[in-house]
């Protein structure tokens, strides 16, 4: 096989026939919380101060690095398992491969190793005293990989980055976790090409590897223009209809939520803008600012810096409303914006008796005139700006 990316198209057709085992998955039990102690007990007794926080905190979003080891047992053990298999003294089965070669093994090593393996030299005919099994549609030297890891659970690094598929569908049909952990392993973090990243989906989905699923349907989200121009997409698409629909929904919706949560953002700023607009209109008419302001308030030129961001440009427009001749709502564009911020505040605000902006009170009283339909439309204007100012708008249903 002379790589993983050319050879593993040949998986495909190969996945769809093959039987397969699903693994038994164990369950954690997690300590019991103790029972908190009362006050009493605390102020009657010295407690000793409790051990340190452990120094590394395991998270699920940091795996660990492949390899994870090539060798799971010591080198002598490793050495005698490996003398046996190559040896093969006293093997008492031949195990055919695609290309009609033999590999000579102990039917009781590989019963033990995999029970499914046991199962079919348990069913297999003897001849001449010796057993006959057959593992089609795979190379000869990923069958051989895969029988040494069952004599000494160890493999060469360059044998499994030529043969992951292959080993990963063995393992899985064979039942041997351990060695299926390592392949999904290497196969999620050194191995995805958009080339390759169908097979290993198609793999995966038959070889109950959910999370290689979930990286796979990510990069071909993420690559979709590349990955879809790829022999395994065409392949899939012929082989497969219901899967390629699934991706491309998956495309189309990663779309959506990328689209919506950039629109999310854009609004954000608007209502930031809105509410940093409120901010300085309050602070120029209570306050004052540089060269505008309530008459009764000193005011500190040009030279002082203002703390409030939109107070330059809704200084220019307060300005601009107060020596405007078509001052009318619908008028004077720059005007219609002035009569919107005024009703917006008067609409947060909660001391309209005692408040300095212009017609706030006004506005408080010409609130119960308006049709419900309008009402609505400035409530929720006004939950908006208050959520972005709560920096929650993100996050807060419509």
């Amino acid at each position: 096989m002379a790589s993983p990316v050319t050879d593993s198209a040949g998986l495909s057709p190969l996945i769809e026939t093959v039987s397969w085992n699903a693994d038994a998955v164990g369950t954690l039990s997690m300590p019991e919380a103790e029972a908190p102690m009362s006050s009493s007990v605390l102020n009657s007794c010295n407690i000793p101060k409790p051990p340190p926080l452990p120094s590394k905190i395991v998270t699920r979003n940091k795996h660990p690095k492949w390899p994870p080891g090539s060798c799971f047992v010591p080198k002598e053990t490793k050495d005698m398992w490996d003398k046996l298999f190559k040896d093969g003294n006293g093997a008492d089965l031949c195990i055919f491969t695609e290309d009609k070669s033999c590999i000579f093994a102990h039917s009781s090593v590989l019963s033990i190793a995999s029970p499914v393996l046991g199962y079919r030299i348990r069913q297999s005919k003897i001849k001449h005293g010796m057993k006959y099994i057959q593992i089609p549609g795979l190379p000869h030297d990923a069958v051989l990989v895969f029988i040494r890891f069952l004599y000494s659970s160890c493999y060469e690094e360059e044998e499994l980055k030529k043969y992951a598929l292959h080993l990963l569908l063995l393992s899985h049909c064979c039942s041997v976790p351990q060695l299926k952990r390592v392949c999904i392993c290497y196969l999620e973090q050194d191995f995805l090409t958009t080339e390759n990243v169908i097979d290993t989906l198609l793999l995966a989905r038959k070889c109950d590897a959910p999370r290689l699923v979930l990286i796979c349907v990510r990069m071909v989200v993420k690559n979709f223009k590349s990955v879809s121009s790829t022999e395994g997409w065409k392949l899939m698409k012929r082989i497969y209809p219901d899967i390629e629909q699934e991706l491309v929904e998956s495309v189309v919706e990663a779309d959506s939520k990328k689209e919506e949560r950039q629109r999310k953002i854009e609004e954000k700023k608007v209502y930031t803008q809105l509410y940093e607009a409120m901010e300085a209109l309050l602070h120029i008419c209570k306050d004052g600012c540089r060269t505008i302001g309530p008459r009764d308030k000193m005011l500190k030129g040009n030279q002082i810096a203002c703390n409030f961001p939109a107070c330059k440009g809704l200084e220019a427009l307060v300005r601009h409303f107060s020596g405007c001749k078509t001052r009318v709502p619908g008028g004077c564009g720059h005007c219609k914006r002035m009569w919107q911020l005024l009703e917006l505040h008067s609409r947060m605000c909660n001391e309209p008796d005692s408040c300095k902006v212009p017609l706030c009170r006004h506005f408080k009283e010409k609130i119960q005139q308006q049709c419900k339909k309008d009402e609505t439309k400035w409530k929720l204007l006004v939950n908006k700006v208050i959520a972005a100012k709560n920096g929650s708008y993100l996050f807060s249903s419509r």
